[in-house]
């Protein structure tokens, strides 16, 4: 059984742990102390929504990461549900549902209009769940990506 709750300033070693391991999931290079000094940086300045699952030894098992849009045309709140990871080892206990389930609150307490994520297709795990969770593939619009 695990709780769900906002991640605190006193997680952030853990909670480090697991991003450093979501970015490692995605083909990033691990480094620790630099995902350490991002996710610090976002709580501090209140860029994010962080959610952690714990479990009854106080062990941080996965977390979801959500930042704020707005959409013109709803002219609402939107939230980007970004990063959601769960520990290889405690997969399987509907950890990331609760999580999704908590980002759901978070859409109606702060009443926005709703979730949009993407994942990549290869996300096996990512792309069987999300539709198990009430997202809808958009099948209408093209995604484009500029980097700088």
């Amino acid at each position: 059984m695990v709780k769900i709750r906002t991640a605190l300033p006193e997680d952030l070693n853990q909670l480090a742990v697991l991003f450093d391991a979501y970015r490692v999931f995605y083909e990033h290079t691990s480094d620790l102390t630099a995902a350490k000094d991002f996710l610090l940086e976002r709580i501090n300045k209140k860029e994010s929504e962080i959610f952690v699952a714990e479990d009854e030894n106080k062990v941080l098992t996965g977390f979801v990461q959500l930042y704020p849009l707005f959409s013109s045309t709803r002219m609402k709140r939107l939230w980007l549900l970004n990063d959601l990871y769960v520990n290889p080892a405690f997969r399987g206990q509907n950890i990331s549902v609760q999580l999704i389930d908590r980002a759901k609150e978070l859409v109606k307490e702060t009443g926005a209009s709703g979730l949009m994520l993407e994942t990549a297709k290869t996300n096996i795990i990512g792309n069987n769940l999300y539709p198990r969770t009430g997202f809808i593939a958009d099948n209408e619009h093209h995604y484009y990506f500029w980097n700088a």
